[in-house]
């Protein structure tokens, strides 16, 4: 019986998922982090006086990736400071644009707002734009929009670790919808990340999803496979290698799912689908009746802050 078939009728905890993983899917993102291996990262950091306060130096910062695309971020560091630091790296959703984390960074850790290609500063050299990003090359797992995307999310690390202010000990990412899947894919990617907190994760679930809903972002597959119903085999399988939910067998680290019952963008269904793939045993998940994409952010923010100072902080 499928998981399908198990499902019970207006209970999300038990849809399950279509999703599979393919027989080479490690090989195809070992050889994917191989090339990003070969690439010098090549960070400069700016000090940017103008977005700078009394309590936080803020620095743009630059680096290199996949396919020689340049990638920008925000860069946050408490002019108070103990060194090492803890980190906390913030990436953004889909349609949004990179956070400026200062008021963390006054909380006394390093901040960093991701910008993978395609967001504000990083769009010179690459820009699928949105609505586009998500089926930019979509029949071809090689040259996929999302493959460079998740190569420039991982990289942050990479700066991090190379900052002698920063506790390599002690890293922590976070995002919602979009953020909340490259929170998942780092952790799953990165052993160094300590501790993760995903709000409504985007990107798990995608064949789920595309039935689940019709809500924008995902409704853009629905619309191109409308234009090109012959290319569907081929998005399907493009699709399983950059689904979260088979990248999150190799999360270790805690970590922390928040999603809304409600969710008409990203379906709870694939929140719980996820979160059940999830490697780490130290893992738990907050569900939130009546809530949206939100996902009750504006009191799960709290439990958020408290997980991280437990985790990165030793309070």
């Amino acid at each position: 019986m499928s998981a399908m078939d198990r499902a019970r009728p207006g209970d999300p905890a038990t849809y399950g998922t279509r999703v599979v993983k393919p027989a080479d899917f490690d090989a195809f993102w070992e050889e994917v982090l191989a090339q990003a291996a070969r690439i010098p990262l090549n960070p400069i950091m700016k000090p940017v006086p103008l977005r700078s306060t009394p309590e936080v130096e803020v620095f743009e910062v630059y680096y290199d990736s996949l396919d020689g695309v340049r990638v920008a971020g925000w860069y946050c560091l408490p002019r108070e400071r103990t060194e090492p630091l803890p980190a906390m790296v913030y990436y953004p959703g889909y349609i949004s644009e990179p956070t400026l984390p200062k008021a963390q960074a006054r909380q006394g850790y390093a901040t960093f707002g991701a910008a993978p290609r395609g967001k504000l500063r990083s769009n010179r050299q690459y820009n699928p734009g949105y609505p586009g990003l998500l089926t930019h090359n979509i029949i071809d797992r090689h040259t996929y929009a999302y493959r460079g995307f998740y190569v420039d999310a991982w990289r942050v690390i990479d700066f991090l670790l190379s900052r002698p202010e920063v506790d390599p000990a002690r890293i922590g990412v976070q995002g919602g919808s979009q953020g909340g899947a490259l929170t998942l894919l780092t952790a799953a990617m990165r052993p160094e990340v300590r501790a993760a907190a995903a709000q409504a994760p985007y990107l798990a679930g995608m064949i789920d999803a595309i039935e689940l809903t019709h809500s924008y972002p995902y409704e853009e597959i629905n619309e191109y496979l409308r234009l090109h119903p012959e290319h569907r085999p081929a998005v399907e399988e493009t699709l399983a290698y950059f689904d979260c939910i088979n990248f999150v067998d190799r999360i270790r680290c805690p970590i922390i799912v928040n999603i809304g019952l409600n969710d008409n963008v990203c379906p709870p269904e694939t929140g719980f689908a996820v979160f059940e793939a999830i490697g780490s045993p130290d893992k738990k998940l907050y569900t939130y009746p009546g809530h949206g994409h939100d996902a009750n952010r504006y009191e799960h923010d709290a439990i958020v802050a408290e997980f991280f100072r437990h985790h990165l902080m030793g309070a």
